[in-house]
């Protein structure tokens, strides 16, 4: 029976770390992609007569419902809509760290989770330093995020010459970074509640929940409460993707890995291009330079590309003197700088928080392109900092 038991704790570890594995794997092709509907948005909305293409995001979609509305345009169908499998999928894996992962116990889960709460510090209080005074301040939280499928892809481009204890670290880091975005959005870009569909969407939570508990396993019977409570977060004020989390929090552990292999393609392969094309169809003024170049363009860049590697290397660097936490096994303080400064890929989070905090399409695009300059710059230079450096670290053992 013990024979049994280990077995079995054996197995599962192994089919963890198949899964964390794939997702290493997919990562790369999944950076790469989106780099190339990033690339391909951009360039196609600046062509001559690209109008039409830009404007298409923008169309109106009149869907009359008797009570509430729907999503009104084509890019609001994606960050509203198909956005959610995305916070659900990142939801389903925050709950698996949280319970059996990374994150399982405070012994492991200091260290990436006050690098996390760092990383996202020290970018706002920059772009606080640059905007406080101006009509920008809103976009603090622009800053603070880290895209893990962009810093991982980077850091899977290194190889076995990088140990795989820093993925791990990386992706624990990453996943704590996505709750704290997930926070700011729900609690600081909410404008307005309505409080009858919030308490809607709250029973619809106490449903799942109580399903549950009673060992419900069936995913079809979760489908109509997690649309009900996608419905009634659209209308209640609180973003609509805030469902997603939500419904994986609701959900029995032992479904987890059928939803992941089930959503990852679809979310990775078509909802993120999807949005990728959809927020950067963007035609850049003749004066980008200038814009680029104000409080706002600086506070991101430099919040992203700046922040983010002193906030997660300094706090992991006060917790390990003071012998809270201990780097995992094989990392090196230079790894820890490197991840830093991978972890200023802002990306889809970034964008996304873009849309809620402002409103004018001036401002939009000068974050936007921020974002994207600063991610660029952040992904260069973190993997030839790792691919340069990675050698002598190797010949010390």
């Amino acid at each position: 029976m013990l024979i049994n038991f280990f077995a079995s704790k054996a197995l599962l570890s192994n089919r963890l770390t198949k899964v964390f594995q794939d997702f290493i794997r997919s990562s790369r092709a999944v950076g790469v992609l989106l780099l190339c509907c990033t690339a391909f948005s951009l360039l196609f909305a600046n062509l001559p007569g690209a109008a039409s293409y830009r404007v298409f995001w923008h169309q109106p979609m009149n869907i009359e419902v008797p009570v509430g509305h729907l999503p009104h345009t084509w890019l609001l169908w994606v960050n509203d809509g198909l956005m959610v499998l995305f916070f659900f999928l990142v939801g389903l894996e925050i709950k698996r760290e949280l319970w059996e992962g990374e994150l399982s116990s405070f012994k492991r889960s200091i260290l990436p989770v006050g690098a996390a709460l760092g990383g996202m510090l020290f970018p706002a209080i920059i772009y606080l330093i640059f905007n406080y005074h101006t009509p920008y301040h809103h976009g603090w939280g622009i800053p603070m995020a880290t895209d893990i499928a962009f810093s991982l892809g980077i850091l899977s481009l290194l190889g076995k010459r990088i140990p795989n204890s820093l993925k791990i670290f990386l992706a624990a880091l990453a996943i704590m970074d996505d709750l704290g975005a997930i926070l700011v959005i729900a609690v600081f870009y909410t404008e307005e509640i309505h409080f009858l569909y919030l308490a809607a969407a709250f029973v619809m939570v106490l449903i799942m929940v109580g399903l549950n508990l009673m060992r419900v396993k069936r995913i079809a019977i979760y489908l109509l409460p997690s649309l009900i409570l996608w419905y009634c977060m659209l209308n209640s004020g609180v973003h609509a993707t805030i469902a997603g989390v939500l419904a994986a929090f609701s959900l029995p552990l032992s479904v987890f890995e059928k939803l992941e292999r089930a959503l990852h393609v679809p979310v990775n392969f078509i909802v993120l291009p999807l949005f990728a094309l959809a927020n950067t169809a963007i035609e850049l003024p003749a004066s980008v330079g200038h814009e680029l170049f104000s409080s706002l363009g600086w506070g991101i860049m430099l919040g992203l590309a700046l922040g983010k590697p002193l906030g997660i290397f300094l706090t992991s660097y006060l917790l390990v003197k003071t012998k809270l936490a201990r780097l995992p096994s094989l990392v090196r303080w230079k790894h820890i700088a490197g991840v830093g400064i991978l972890a200023g890929i802002g990306f889809t989070m970034s964008i996304f928080i873009t849309m809620l905090a402002f409103d004018m399409d001036d401002w939009q695009l000068i974050a936007k392109l921020s974002i994207m300059i600063s991610s660029l710059v952040s992904g260069l230079i973190g993997y030839f900092y790792l691919r340069y450096t990675e050698p002598r670290i190797r010949s010390k053992k």
